[in-house]
């Protein structure tokens, strides 16, 4: 069985991170938090342009028909550069979402959403506050047992602040009378898909954060010099930057193969997630935490570009479900009856 990503899969990505690491700067990062929406058009015309806003569109919309799986490495690379604009949310959770709802929905939206003339934004009660629902042309919220779909002039938002400047963050409450688009167990199936979608989208991103947190400390350690050296040289900065870096990489494969459970329907596709979030947030979290202690006091500082991925690390971790979630859910298909557990099973 391989499990290794395909070659068309990793040029892909390698192109998208050439990009982005060219368009998505700290400063253009920085002079987007001066902006009434917090928003970037221009670059959401690029990031169309490209083709991403349609990665996972189905085709007979105009979009590229990809999955999951081809999708969890991108993500990878807009958490390296935090990116603010809501590809992740589109692509892993909005668009998956109009293509199950399907009809005139789906119709209407997901070729705008491919040419970049449109922004969807889901709602949950797990993750009651919409991210960019004020830029948003299409909301699609959770109310109780149904699912509601309400244009900008139908709901009444209040905005909430982020510990993330690039996070805008707001509650949404859906104008009464309106129609619903999915009830009872068919609206479970779509919250149920878009939270684990969601959380996979953190992971993903919380992967490529804790890459660019561990890139930036080793560039800083390599520059800044004490007692002659410098202090990248020194063993016990080392040991920071490599704890981080084995706590990396043994997220990885969690992440990757909730992307492959999701794509293909598995059962085991909640559980995997959740692990695949509780174990990158947890690497990102520790990249943080180990990145402040190699900067000393100037990790601590606005100038400095760190605070902008901690940030949205801190962020993630909390969003589409907390780690006290996930850990209910995992800890739930552990300790099941007649749960197959051990390496025996990991085929099964």
């Amino acid at each position: 069985m391989d499990f290794t990503f395909s070659e068309d899969q990793l040029l892909f990505q390698e192109s998208v991170r050439d990009f982005l690491l060219n368009e998505v700067t700290p400063e253009r990062i920085r002079a987007s938090w001066e902006t009434g929406s917090g928003r970037d058009p221009a670059l959401w015309s690029q990031l169309a342009g490209l083709g991403l806003t349609g990665i996972t569109v189905p085709e007979e919309y105009g979009g590229l028909g990809m999955t999951a799986v081809d999708f969890v490495l991108l993500a990878q690379e807009c958490g390296y550069v935090a990116l603010p604009e809501p590809l992740v949310h589109t692509a892993l959770v909005a668009v998956p979402m109009l293509r199950d709802i399907g009809g005139d929905l789906a119709a209407r939206w997901l070729p705008k959403i491919v040419a970049g003339e449109a922004i969807v934004a889901v709602g949950l009660a797990q993750n009651r506050l919409v991210e960019d629902a004020h830029v948003a042309d299409l909301l699609l919220l959770q109310q109780g047992d149904s699912l509601l779909a309400a244009t900008p002039d139908q709901v009444v938002l209040k905005y909430n602040q982020s510990i993330d400047p690039s996070r805008k963050l707001f509650t949404a409450k859906a104008a009464s009378g309106l129609a619903s688009v999915a009830d009872g167990a068919h609206a479970a199936t779509l919250v149920s898909s878009a939270l684990n979608r969601g959380a996979l989208g953190c992971a993903a991103q919380a992967l490529g954060l804790a890459q660019r947190m561990i890139d930036l400390s080793v560039q800083y350690t390599s520059e800044r010099r004490q007692f002659g050296k410098p202090i990248g040289s020194f063993q016990a900065v080392k040991h920071h930057m490599a704890n981080v870096a084995v706590r990396l990489e043994y997220a990885r494969a969690p992440t990757h193969r909730a992307a492959y459970a999701i794509a293909n329907g598995q059962d085991i596709a909640a559980h995997a997630v959740s692990h695949a979030k509780l174990v990158a947030c947890e690497a990102a979290s520790l990249a943080a935490k180990n990145s402040h202690q190699v900067h000393g006091a100037m990790g601590y500082t606005w100038e400095v570009d760190l605070h902008i991925f901690m940030k949205k690390a801190w962020a993630l971790a909390n969003t589409w479900g907390d780690a006290g979630f996930h850990k209910s859910r995992v800890a739930a298909r552990i300790f099941a009856q007649g749960a197959a557990l051990g390496a025996g099973a990991t085929f099964a």
